[in-house]
C-alpha cells in the first residue's frame, strides 16, 4: 500500500541503515551532510530508486563508490521534491547497495529551527533543534521518509566546541574535529530499527543531570535543576510501563527540555524524549506528558503506523497506555477522570474542524492533505475512546491490556495498518467474535464527527468540577457573593483544569463573573500552563480587555501549538483587537517555529505567502 505523503518506492527497495556525517553551520543556518543509505532491493533487475527530499541542495550521489546519475522531480507544495537516482548497475532481490548522497539543507528547512543566542535562556550561544514528525525529515536528510520503512542509524555530528550535540540514539563518544580544531564531533548509534520521523538532533549550550539508572535530563543550565526535580519520577514511570507493556528496548531514556518555541508538548524521539519547558510548572501535575512519551517507546516507536492515515494506532494506544500508567500510579478513578477530559478535547477538535469534516475520521484519507493540517486530538482521543469501548465489551482493563501487550509483541520492530490491527484483535479474542461483530466499525473508523458510542466514565473526581462550574454558569450577578475563596482550595491542578474546560464549553461568562472569579481565586497568579491557558481564554471570551495583553504574552513567549494557536484565535475573535493580533503575530513571526507560524497564519486568515498585511 502506498504512502500518500511520500515519493519513495517502498515496494522495490527498503533502507536498512543510515550512516550520517553532519556539520552544523550556525552562520549560514544550514547542515552540510553526507548520508550513506544501506538499501536492500526487493525485486530483480533493480536499478533505480526515489528518495524524498525537500529544499535540499544535492551535491553528488554515488552507489557502492561509483558515480550515480540523479535528477530532481517537480516540487510539490508539502511533499517536497522526489530525488530520482539511477544506479550504474543492477541488483537482484535481496542484494544491498550503499547509496551515498552529499547535500546541504536550506536555511528554511521545515525540520529545523535555528535560534539566535537571544532566543535561548543563556543568551550567549545559538541553538538548533529538529522536529521531523510527520514528514519533515526529508528537509534534513534525503531518505525514504515514510513510517512504513524502519532502519538503524549511526551519526557523526560536528559542532562548534562551545556547544553540545545530542540525538535520538545512544551516545557513542566525542573527539576534536580532525578537519577543524575549533569544533567537536559527537558520535551516536541507534541499533534499534526506527522510522525516519524519529531521527532527531539538538545542539546548544546543554548540560545534563542524572535522574535515574537509565535516564538523564538535558537542557540549558538555567533550567537543568528545575527539570531534574520535575522529572524525578521518570524511572518509576518506566518500570510501571514495562510491567504493562513488556521490556524497554531502547537502552537509555533521557529527557531534553527545549527552548520555549518547541511546537509540541513532547516528542517521543527514541532514547531522548523532547519536552516543552511549559511543563516546568513546579507542581508535577503535567507528568502525563512524560507518561505519554514513555508509552510511545512501545506504541509508535516499537510498533509504528504504516502511513499517517493510521496515526491513531500510534496515538490512541499511547493515550491508552499513558492512562493505564496513571491508573497504576494514582487510581482507576484518576484514569476515568482523565478519560472524561479527553472526551472533552475530542469534542473541541470536532467543533473546530466541523462534525462533517473527513479529517475527524479515526482513519482519514490523506490523499493531497498535508499531515500538519490534519493534526488534532482526534487520533488521540477518538482512538482512546474506541480502545476503552472495546475494553468494556471484552472484559475490563486487565483483559484488554493483555491484548495491547500481545499486539505490541506481534508487530514489534515493524509497522501496522488499521486492518492488520483489527485482524489481530479478532484473532486474539477469537472466542468473543460475536461481541466484536456488534461493534459499529464503520461508524468508529470511517465516519466523521463524534464516535457512535459515548463510554460511561466514572465521574467521582469530576463531580466537584461539574458542580462548581454549574454554579458559575447559573449564577446571576446577585448570587456572586455566595462564592468563596475556599471553593477551589480542595481541588487538584487536574480538577481546576477540568473546571475551566467545562466553562469553556458553555456560552461566554459575563465579565462581572470572570472579574469576581479572579478576585476570589486569583487565577492570574497560577503559572501552571494548562490552567493559565484556559483561564486566559475564558477572560478574553468574556471580553475582559485586561486579559488581552496577558493572552498575547502567553501566545508569544512560548510556542507550544496547543496553547499558541487557540490564544491567537481567541483574541482574533475579539473584533476590537483584531488589528492588534495581526500586528503581534507579524512582530513575532520570524522568531516562531516554521510549522507554528504557518498554521497560525492560516488561523488568522493570512495568505501563507504574504508577510505583509
Amino acid at each position: 500500500m502506498a504512502d500518500p505523503c511520500s515519493f519513495s518506492c517502498v515496494s522495490s527497495c527498503v533502507t536498512k541503515h543510515l550512516n550520517l556525517a553532519l556539520a552544523l553551520d550556525f552562520e549560514r543556518r544550514v547542515i552540510r551532510g553526507t548520508v550513506a543509505l544501506t538499501v536492500e532491493a526487493l525485486r530483480d533487475r533493480f536499478s533505480s530508486l526515489t528518495l524524498d527530499s525537500r529544499d535540499l541542495q544535492i551535491i553528488s550521489v554515488s552507489a557502492n563508490g561509483q558515480v550515480a546519475r540523479f535528477t530532481m522531480g517537480p516540487k510539490h507544495s508539502f511533499k517536497g521534491t522526489p530525488l530520482d537516482i539511477t544506479l550504474p548497475f543492477d541488483l537482484s532481490r535481496g542484494q544491498h547497495v550503499i547509496v551515498e548522497v552529499t547535500y546541504e539543507t536550506s536555511p528554511s528547512a521545515t525540520a529545523l529551527q535555528w535560534l539566535t543566542p537571544a532566543q535561548t535562556a543563556g543568551k550567549t550561544q545559538p541553538y538548533l533543534f529538529s522536529q521531523c514528525q510527520a514528514h519533515h525529515c526529508r528537509s534534513m536528510i534525503p531518505c525514504q521518509d515514510t513510517p512504513s520503512v524502519k532502519h538503524t542509524y549511526y551519526a557523526q555530528v560536528s559542532v562548534p566546541k562551545d556547544l553540545v550535540a545530542v540525538m535520538s540514539a545512544m551516545r557513542d563518544g566525542q573527539e576534536v574535529d580532525p578537519q577543524d580544531s575549533s569544533r567537536i564531533v559527537y558520535r551516536f548509534r541507534q541499533p534499534v530499527p526506527m522510522p525516519s520521523y524519529l531521527i532527531a538532533i539538538v545542539a546548544g549550550a546543554l548540560e545534563s543531570r542524572e535522574i535515574g539508572p537509565r535516564s538523564r535530563v538535558w537542557s540549558e543550565k538555567e533550567f537543568v535543576d528545575k527539570a531534574a526535580f520535575e522529572f524525578s519520577e521518570t524511572e518509576t514511570m518506566l518500570k510501571t510501563a514495562e510491567d504493562l507493556a513488556g521490556p524497554y528496548v531502547w537502552g537509555q531514556y533521557d529527557i531534553l527540555v527545549l527552548p520555549p518555541s518547541f511546537p509540541y508538548g513532547g516528542m517521543e524521539n527514541p532514547c531522548l524524549t523532547f519536552a516543552t519547558p511549559t511543563l516546568l510548572a513546579g507542581d508535577k501535575s503535567l507528568s502525563n506528558v512524560i507518561a505519554h512519551e514513555i508509552s510511545h517507546s512501545w506504541t509508535g516507536n516499537l510498533v509504528t503506523n504504516k502511513t499517517w492515515e493510521h496515526f491513531w494506532l500510534n496515538e490512541g494506544h499511547t493515550v491508552y497506555l499513558e492512562r493505564m500508567i496513571g491508573r497504576s500510579l494514582e487510581s482507576e478513578q484518576f484514569r476515568q477522570f482523565k478519560a472524561m477530559g479527553g472526551w472533552k478535547d475530542l469534542q473541541d477538535s470536532v467543533n473546530t474542524f466541523g462534525a462533517n469534516n473527513p479529517l475527524t475520521n479515526l482513519v482519514p484519507s490523506l490523499q493531497d492533505v498535508d499531515p500538519d493540517d490534519a493534526f488534532s486530538s482526534v487520533p488521540y482521543e477518538k482512538g482512546f475512546a474506541l480502545l476503552y469501548h472495546l475494553e468494556e465489551l471484552l472484559g475490563g482493563p486487565e483483559v484488554f491490556m493483555g491484548f495491547v501487550k500481545s499486539y505490541i509483541q506481534m508487530f514489534a520492530y515493524g509497522s501496522a495498518t488499521t486492518d492488520e490491527w483489527k485482524n489481530y484483535l479478532f484473532t486474539y479474542f477469537k472466542d468473543k467474535v460475536d461481541v466484536l461483530n456488534k461493534v459499529d466499525w464503520n461508524g468508529w473508523m470511517f465516519t466523521p464527527g463524534m464516535p457512535p458510542v459515548k463510554p460511561q466514565y466514572d465521574t467521582a473526581l469530576a463531580d466537584a468540577c461539574i458542580a462548581l462550574s454549574q454554579r458559575w454558569i447559573k449564577a446571576k450577578d446577585s448570587d456572586l457573593s455566595a462564592f468563596k475563596e475556599s471553593d477551589v482550595k480542595t481541588l487538584s491542578s487536574h480538577q481546576i483544569i477540568e473546571f475551566l474546560s467545562l466553562l469553556l464549553q458553555e456560552e461566554p461568562l459575563p465579565l462581572t463573573h470572570v472579574k469576581k472569579m479572579q478576585q476570589l481565586y486569583d487565577l492570574n497568579a497560577i503559572m501552571n500552563a494548562e490552567i493559565r491557558f484556559r483561564w486566559l481564554r475564558l477572560c478574553v471570551r468574556a471580553r475582559w480587555e485586561e486579559a488581552v495583553p496577558m493572552a498575547m504574552k502567553m501566545a508569544t513567549e512560548q510556542g507550544r501549538m496547543k496553547f499558541t494557536r487557540p490564544l491567537f484565535k481567541e483574541v482574533y475573535n475579539f473584533e476590537k483587537y483584531r488589528e492588534e493580533v495581526l500586528r503581534v503575530f507579524m512582530a513575532h513571526r520570524a522568531a516562531m517555529h516554521p510549522v507554528t507560524s504557518g498554521l497560525v497564519a492560516k488561523d488568522l486568515k493570512l495568505d501563507a505567502n504574504t508577510a505583509s498585511l
